[in-house]
């Protein structure tokens, strides 16, 4: 199954870019939270979109709570299948976002997505 597009923001491709720094590790929200500086009000509607997209999948924790002392995380990981369009998706971004030759005096924000 190929991914839905998504329409792809400076925050959107922010959390693309950690999942792309390592496809196979999973992530926790939490741990975006603290890498990425979102706010969870911010980073689990992406997650959510993302999800519904087919571009991540997401997996609870099977753990005993009480033996961890805390409870069961969620685990997002790339869909196989969202790997090469989002590293289209974050290299397409990263083109729109480059200064033009040309284009002196001109300022474009810098984006993270290396």
């Amino acid at each position: 199954m190929q991914p839905h597009p998504i329409r792809i923001t400076v925050a959107v491709a922010t959390v693309l870019r950690m999942f792309l720094d390592d496809v196979a590790q999973p992530r926790y929200g939490y741990e975006l939270m603290q890498v990425t500086g979102f706010p969870s009000g911010k980073l689990y509607p992406i997650l959510a979109r993302l999800e519904a997209a087919g571009w991540l999948h997401r997996e609870r924790e099977i753990i005993d709570a009480s033996l961890v002392g805390r409870p069961p995380r969620y685990w997002y990981k790339l869909t196989e299948h969202s790997i090469a369009p989002a590293r289209h998706e974050l290299a397409a971004l990263r083109q729109q976002m480059t200064p033009a030759t040309g284009t002196a005096g001109r300022t474009h924000p810098e984006v993270g997505l290396a």
